[in-house]
């Protein structure tokens, strides 16, 4: 993998972004039938007070787990950059779904119960992963939930065919959230009930901090 000058920027989200809009129906297929509800399940049992939440579902895809989120009875909104996606999410769920740049995002402030970003935030590279992580931590309220899941690695970040990826171990992660205002509620890895070497998600769940 090859790590990007910081003028690529542009290029790594339009190529990851394209990548997804090409592939939009191959995703949507080879998805639909993952089971996340232990994700689902961590996002929504640490937020306090009573439902329905308001929720973003950042990096949402063709909106499978905005479907559950809106049968659950919360107040679901998508966030993803492909354009095929967007129409999908909002198509298939019924729910308002955005259209923004992970690294232009345009959140408003103190709006959400819990955001959940699965499968989303490791194509944010390490030079803005603080920036952006600090406007997921604003978007939410006090007290407010953020669940995590992204493929773990070593550290490293770079091209992966045609999509941009970076790959933390949990020390660099937990770092890097605390830095943005985080605090640490659970981690698991990804499958459950697999040797460690062959579950390659790491989930984590991340209350904001006051104030």
């Amino acid at each position: 993998m090859s790590r990007p000058a910081r003028l690529d920027l542009e290029r790594i989200s339009a190529l990851t972004v394209r990548h997804y809009n090409q592939r939009a129906e191959d995703y949507r297929e080879g998805t639909r039938d993952h089971d996340v509800r232990q994700n689902i399940d961590a996002l929504l049992r640490h937020i306090a007070g009573e439902p329905p939440f308001t929720l973003l579902d950042f990096g949402c895809g063709p909106g499978r787990d905005l479907k559950a989120f809106a049968r659950l009875g919360h107040l679901a909104i998508g966030l993803d950059g492909a354009e095929r996606f967007v129409q999908m999410a909002g198509n298939d769920s019924g729910c308002e779904v955005w259209q923004q740049d992970f690294l232009k995002l345009d959140l408003p402030d103190g709006r959400f119960d819990g955001v959940f970003a699965n499968a989303s935030l490791f194509h944010v590279p390490g030079q803005e992963l603080s920036r952006v992580l600090r406007q997921l931590h604003a978007t939410l309220k006090p007290g407010g939930v953020l669940f995590c899941s992204n493929p773990h690695g070593a550290n490293v970040e770079g091209w992966y065919g045609e999509r941009y990826g970076s790959y933390h171990d949990l020390e660099t992660w937990r770092c890097r959230m605390a830095e943005a205002g985080f605090v640490e509620l659970e981690h698991y890895y990804r499958p459950a009930g697999l040797p460690r070497e062959q579950q390659a998600w790491l989930a984590s769940v991340w209350r904001r901090s006051s104030p």
